[in-house]
């Protein structure tokens, strides 16, 4: 390969604190499947569903090296697939006969490939996030890609005109459905090529699992953390928010302060207020602004007044909490899949 395309290739390994509950499991096999019957998949879900973890967890799963592209709404074909970028320029100077200096110079235009051509050369993973920032018309070459296995390259590309994509080839999209500001609607054309696979947000075993094992925090508080962020989100106060990252950012600061979840730990609750504020402030009672006290009255709900240790937490925090009944998206009356 050239350096140019070096430099757009990953190597993935599986993270260490990626967190495989029975749901995550489940969704990456299935995705693992389709892929290895030769078929593109596609993460659909709204942010901070954790779509773009689950696609790396699945390139990583493969064991082939990692192109990935992030949609951009200035991408065109070219930004894809590669095009003239420069010149090169060869100088040949003949000085054999003594009297005689003869100069021949030579200038082209070169040709480099981009991420998506790498890709199908040689048999990479693709991950393309967020493909519907793109205009559909630069995904377009995508079509003959996913079906024919060809790619349709300008003939300026030394000459060629299609190249056949490595069997090895496989791609991973994610998109956000529910996301308006600088997302376009796909063509038909693309979606019927990809198996689509909806996430959402995730059950009360998996939260608190990721919720663990991003902060450290024993396994008690961090269900806490997730059962406050959780009833905040059933209240349908911002669409699908707060997500998991509420979750996983409270976490991370009680633990990197040392603090607690407690009532009575007053650092705690103002770092709810603020964490959790964007998604609070439309909650109203009697006509009047009511996040924040709303918010205070789950807190108390959630937390102990004071934090005893129990014997319990060691053994949790070192393994994922049980299973339960019911999960706390259904307890919602909301969705309960997610990564």
């Amino acid at each position: 390969m050239s350096h140019a395309e070096e430099l757009t290739v990953l190597t993935l390994e599986k993270k260490p604190d990626f967190v495989a509950t029975p749901y995550v499991q489940g969704i990456t096999n299935r995705a693992l499947d389709y892929i290895r019957a030769g078929y593109p998949i596609h993460f659909s879900g709204a942010a901070g569903t954790g779509k773009t973890a689950l696609a790396m967890h699945v390139a990583a799963e493969l064991g082939r090296q990692v192109i990935l592209i992030h949609g951009d709404d200035e991408f065109r074909s070219s930004d894809l697939i590669g095009g003239q970028t420069g010149y090169r320029s060869t100088k040949v100077i003949d000085n054999y006969i003594h009297s005689v200096l003869k100069k021949e110079e030579n200038v082209t235009k070169q040709w480099v490939d981009n991420r998506l051509t790498t890709a199908c050369k040689y048999g990479f993973t693709l991950i393309y996030d967020e493909f519907t920032r793109s205009r559909p018309e630069a995904n377009n070459v995508l079509l003959s890609i996913l079906e024919e296995r060809l790619l349709e390259l300008p003939e300026v590309r030394f000459g060629e005109g299609y190249l056949q994509v490595h069997p090895d080839f496989s791609a991973i999209f994610t998109s956000n459905p529910e996301e308006y500001a600088g997302v376009h609607k796909t063509q038909d054309a693309l979606m019927d090529r990809m198996i689509t696979l909806k996430v959402g947000h995730h059950d009360l075993e998996t939260e608190v699992a990721i919720t663990q094992a991003k902060s450290g925090l024993p396994w008690r508080q961090a269900k806490a953390i997730v059962d406050i962020v959780g009833e905040f989100r059933a209240l349908g106060v911002n669409n699908a928010h707060p997500t998991i990252r509420a979750c996983i950012m409270l976490g991370r600061i009680v633990a990197a302060r040392k603090g607690t979840v407690t009532v009575g730990d007053a650092a705690f609750r103002e770092l709810c207020h603020d964490v959790l504020n964007a998604d609070c402030i439309k909650v109203t009672r009697d006509g009047q602004a009511a996040g924040l006290e709303r918010l205070d009255e789950i807190i108390a709900k959630h937390c102990p007044p004071a934090l005893v240790p129990l014997a319990g937490d060691l053994q949790r925090s070192t393994s994922p909490a049980p299973t339960r009944g019911r999960n706390l998206a259904q307890e919602a009356g909301r969705g309960n899949r997610g990564i």
